[in-house]
């Protein structure tokens, strides 16, 4: 199985695991978990081949098979036909993430690790509710966090921070399945951010992962993280596009 084959595998097995509806459309997969309806990643329309529709012939098919949500996703995971929709979804107002995914695959460089300890999930909940604003500002946390947090929980989640009188300051998140593992989360406290903690705690939770078959983590493929990934011994697997319309 190539690289990009076993992130999409992975990708779906998230979907798998914590979804309770999974039902196949025409050109794709619709998932559903109910328990949990502000999850968003949970809660989506895979596009998972090229389905000769345009943006808002596909923004129907979201509205049909997520009714009730009060937003909309659809994951179209070839990166052509997403790049080529891309315009028209922004167009009508919906946010465009392109990710990467990454696997470690070349040897962690020799360099500083940050000073942290493992935490209780809880620990750092400020952290996890600065970073949602920072991301969707003007939309509430709300249940998501509650629900972030079963569903972290279910696979087994482990959390590293870094604590500075007594603060958590930075957090790290692995999350695992069998024998494969996932940074899910890398986070720097605003004020923390240009020093190297990013570098030094992402080398931390790749330290505290072992040695899985598969490690991986996603980032935004328009942004720098990547580049940091990259130094740590990540290398991209798969690109895919999120279109989320936010809650009104």
């Amino acid at each position: 199985m190539s690289a990009e084959e076993r992130a999409r595998a992975w990708r779906h097995w998230q979907h798998a695991a914590a979804c309770d509806v999974i039902e196949r459309w025409e050109h794709g997969t619709v998932v559903r978990a109910t328990r949990y309806p502000g999850y968003w990643d949970l809660n989506a329309v895979r596009v998972e081949r090229d389905p000769g529709m345009a943006a808002a012939e596909l923004a129907a098919v979201a509205d049909e098979h997520l009714a009730g949500a009060a937003h909309r996703r659809l994951d179209v995971e070839v990166l052509e036909v997403a790049q080529r929709l891309r315009p028209a979804f922004e167009a009508m107002g919906w946010m465009a993430h392109q990710l990467v995914w990454m696997l470690h695959t070349a040897p962690l460089p020799p360099g500083e690790t940050a000073s942290v300890e493992p935490v209780e999930y809880d620990a750092v909940a400020d952290l996890r509710e600065a970073w949602h604003h920072e991301d969707f500002p003007g939309v509430p946390y709300g249940d998501h966090a509650a629900e972030q947090r079963e569903v972290s929980m279910a696979r087994g989640v482990q959390v590293l921070a870094e604590i500075d009188a007594g603060e958590p300051v930075a957090f790290a998140q692995l999350e695992r399945e069998g024998d494969a593992a996932e940074i899910t989360q890398v986070y720097v406290r605003a004020d923390r951010r240009g020093g190297g903690n990013g570098t030094a705690l992402t080398r931390a939770a790749v330290l505290a992962a072992g040695d899985p078959a598969d490690l991986w983590i996603i980032a935004d493929d328009e942004d720098r993280p990547k580049e940091l990934y990259a130094r740590l011994g990540f290398r991209p697997a798969w690109r895919m596009i999120e279109f989320t319309r936010l809650p009104a």
